[in-house]
């Protein structure tokens, strides 16, 4: 029977982990915090292996295979950060990695898979699809299904960024972080709560893409259908172990408008001299938009991600 982790679980899968990933760094922004209102603190998964926190999930998830389940390799079915994480984390233990994406995936996301000795498979771009081929790979390798995030070894290992983040800045009022299948929130949540029980975790979501909002205020699953958001990452459905983290731990979801979005990553990249992917900066959306009272407090923010095909801005500089 699966377990849903609680803080040892989260602290050994970060000792586990810890060899592999990098410890990102806490960043601050006056500029940032003047108009937040707000003393805020940034997470930078950003920086992290593969840019973004899902390398510490794929990297707990894959480490913890027995050697049996190992020798057969690992399957996925991805178009995005979780492809490249567990292509890299099987790379790194010397297994295979079968990672199912549809034909239209971004190019970029493609090209990090192969680059990290992911052995990709193509489908048509519906679930069905993605599903489908990797159960066809399973039967034919034997190889291991990993979730890219309704799995509790991907949400203990995605909760340590939180813990690192906790240990670095200490009695933060609020904790942000994006929701889209909800590990990222899900395993913040578990260990944000559990450090320090006054804190107020907030997952944030575009509008465009609001299954998680009304999932969380109806108490059951609203599946995502037809999101339609710059913050390609968070497009996806929670999943049933996310779903019921969430709602024990999670205070409130706050929904962030697509210009509300272009701009924070506009601002991020300006005054910080980051770069975020769209799903990173709703987080600093929700922090500026007025729909939480966050004035005068400590603010802590999960930027979750760095992946941008920068191909057109830098081929404009030519133009």
């Amino acid at each position: 029977m699966e377990i849903v982790p609680d803080l040892s679980k989260i602290r050994e899968a970060h000792h586990r982990i810890l060899s592999q990933i990098h410890v990102t760094p806490v960043l601050t922004c006056e500029s940032l915090n003047e108009l937040a209102g707000a003393d805020l603190f940034f997470k930078c998964e950003n920086m992290q292996k593969v840019g973004a926190f899902k390398f510490r999930g794929a990297s707990n998830a894959v480490i913890t295979l027995s050697r049996k389940d190992a020798a057969s390799g690992v399957v996925t079915h991805s178009s995005g950060n979780h492809a490249a994480a567990l292509a890299l984390a099987a790379k790194r233990r010397g297994i295979n990695a079968h990672i199912v994406m549809p034909r239209n995936a971004p190019a970029v996301k493609i090209a990090a898979v192969k680059n990290y000795g992911g052995m990709i498979t193509f489908c048509e771009p519906t679930l069905e699809a993605r599903e489908n081929t990797a159960d066809a790979i399973i039967a034919d390798t034997g190889a291991v299904f990993i979730h890219p995030y309704n799995d509790y070894r991907i949400i203990a290992g995605q909760g340590t960024a939180a813990l690192e983040f906790l240990d670095v800045v200490e009695d933060l009022d609020y904790l942000l972080a994006p929701v889209g299948g909800g590990g990222l929130l899900s395993g913040t949540a578990i260990s944000a709560k559990s450090i320090q029980s006054s804190i107020q975790v907030i997952g944030c979501e575009p509008q465009n893409a609001d299954d998680a909002y009304h999932s969380y205020k109806t108490g059951k699953i609203v599946p995502s259908v037809n999101p339609d958001t710059i913050a390609d990452g968070l497009k996806t459905s929670l999943g049933d172990k996310t779903f019921a983290i969430i709602r024990k731990y999670v205070d409130d979801i706050v929904l962030v408008q697509e210009q509300e979005i272009v701009t924070a990553m506009q601002l991020i990249y300006e005054r910080m001299k980051i770069v975020v992917e769209p799903s990173s900066s709703v987080v600093l959306a929700a922090a500026l938009c007025g729909r939480l009272n966050i004035s005068g407090k400590k603010v802590g923010l999960i930027l979750s991600g760095g992946n941008v095909d920068m191909s057109h801005f830098f081929s404009s500089l030519l133009d």
